[in-house]
């Protein structure tokens, strides 16, 4: 019970900084790209915070629970992609924002290629954004299942309503606010939970005596788990519209390098601290199959530590997983009010009117995340398919947008289409066929590339747009 009301406590204090914040929102610039005033510090707060969610906490030590120590790659491959974002991607990206106005990816989009790309990229990405959204409640949920035995429902729709409640507030100004509370809390939480989970399994010694030896001590690879999470996971670190538009909110060049290459150190260091809490539980709590492999974190903070590391433990477990679900309700709610209905459907919107309905847009995207949280199998399943849907649709567009600069539609347009199917056809069809190191979103990522590079071969360049 102790738990539980701290939890709530906690939430409590997340949605009041989000609601005081959001008072001072007056306009969009505000709202989708906090002004462009974001210096190094507050863009690593925002982006560590956003990158550390459910999938660098709950998926990560579900991994590692069942995979051992290769399991780091899940959160090390976003290090590494944030490596590029910080050198290469995001000082480039920035310049062109703030050249042109740009707010969402699909702006960008639009203005480096036409209105299809835009169409078809912001199609793609409302399904895989939904897809991890909905993963982030999943897991907020399985959270509160292990601390308090709540329906799944009731722990989808309340983290929902804390999530959506905040955010709709003040958008991206609230949330970079809310996300340094989160982060100082997941931070501390980890640091303070590990030496002691490490006490209650006998030290290194007994972590070892207690799991598998061979494979699950390798980093390489084990199980499920290794170097082949960095085809799937890289490339969406420095492709996806969330993290892009936080970039877009840096006031200079020197701020995106900062702030993105400070969240890629802390993230190399951090991929290890759930994947070892997962490897404990499973010396702790052994016999946790399929999907029941997420409630290890949970289960290990609640019953293997004391109440007040636990209770600490679990705070930053929450922290994780919310501020991972405002990132992913930011990109969807920003690009369905620009992208859909200032593009599409209203193109004279004012200001005051693209902020309502961009607050619209939260409370409904809000709503279909929690739904698809009530289906989805595990946050490891809907984390998985929107990495690779965002890996391979994206890849290219951004890429060559930013550094081809001969590249046209057509070739662009060959890339993404091509790419998706054949990820779908592997996924679907022949993804037994494949080499054990090989996955079906390598297959997408190499197939779109190709396509880009034949396509822009046999078109004469003078055709090019």
């Amino acid at each position: 019970m102790t738990h539980l009301t701290l939890l709530l406590a906690f939430a409590a204090a997340q949605v009041a900084i989000g609601l005081y914040i959001g008072r001072r929102v007056t306009g969009t610039s505000d709202f989708f790209v906090a002004g462009r005033r974001l210096n190094g510090p507050m863009l690593f707060a925002t982006l560590l915070a956003a990158n550390i969610g459910a999938g660098s906490t709950l998926g990560a030590a579900g991994y590692g629970y069942r995979d051992g120590l290769s399991a780091w790659w899940w959160v090390g491959s976003a290090a590494m992609g944030s490596v590029v974002l910080g050198l290469w991607v995001g000082p480039a990206i920035r310049r062109v924002a703030a050249a042109h106005d740009l707010r969402t990816l699909g702006d960008f989009l639009e203005w480096r290629y036409d209105w299809r790309v835009r169409a078809i990229a912001s199609a793609l990405l409302w399904i895989g954004m939904l897809a991890i959204l909905g993963g982030q409640l999943l897991a907020i949920s399985t959270t509160l299942v292990a601390v308090a035995g709540w329906p799944r429902w009731i722990g989808c729709v309340a983290g929902g309503a804390v999530v959506i409640t905040y955010f709709t507030a003040g958008g991206m100004r609230s949330s970079v606010w809310v996300n340094l509370v989160q982060l100082t809390v997941k931070l501390v939480a980890f640091l303070v939970a590990l030496p002691f989970a490490l006490h209650a399994i006998g030290g290194y010694a007994g972590l070892v005596q207690a799991t598998d030896g061979g494979s699950y001590w390798s980093l390489w690879r084990g199980g499920g788990s290794g170097w082949i999470y960095l085809a799937m996971l890289g490339p969406s670190f420095f492709v996806s519209p969330g993290i892009l538009q936080k970039v877009y909110g840096a006031r200079d060049d020197r701020a995106v390098r900062i702030g993105v290459l400070a969240n890629a150190a802390a993230l190399f260091v951090f991929a290890f601290m759930p994947v070892v809490l997962g490897m404990i539980a499973r010396g702790l709590h052994p016999g946790l199959a399929g999907g029941d492999r997420e409630l290890a974190l949970p289960l290990l903070l609640v019953h293997d530590l004391p109440l007040f590391v636990g209770s600490l433990g679990l705070a930053g477990l929450v922290s994780a997983e919310v501020s991972a679900a405002d990132a992913v309700l930011f990109a969807l709610a920003t690009s369905l009010s620009q992208d859909l209905y200032k593009r599409f459907v209203r193109p004279a919107a004012t200001d005051p009117e693209l902020l309502a309905v961009a607050r619209y847009a939260s409370v409904l995207c809000g709503a279909l995340g929690v739904g698809i949280a009530l289906f989805a199998p595990t946050v490891g399943d809907a984390l998985k398919f929107f990495y690779t849907l965002l890996s391979v649709s994206l890849f290219v567009p951004v890429v060559a947008g930013l550094f081809a600069r001969r590249s046209g539609v057509p070739e662009v347009l060959a890339a993404m289409l091509g790419g998706v199917a054949l990820t779908a056809a592997a996924q679907l069809g022949f993804a037994h066929l494949l080499p054990a190191e090989v996955t079906p979103a390598m297959v997408g990522i190499a197939a779109s590339v190709v396509a880009w590079i034949l396509l822009g071969t046999v078109r004469p360049a003078a055709h090019r747009r």
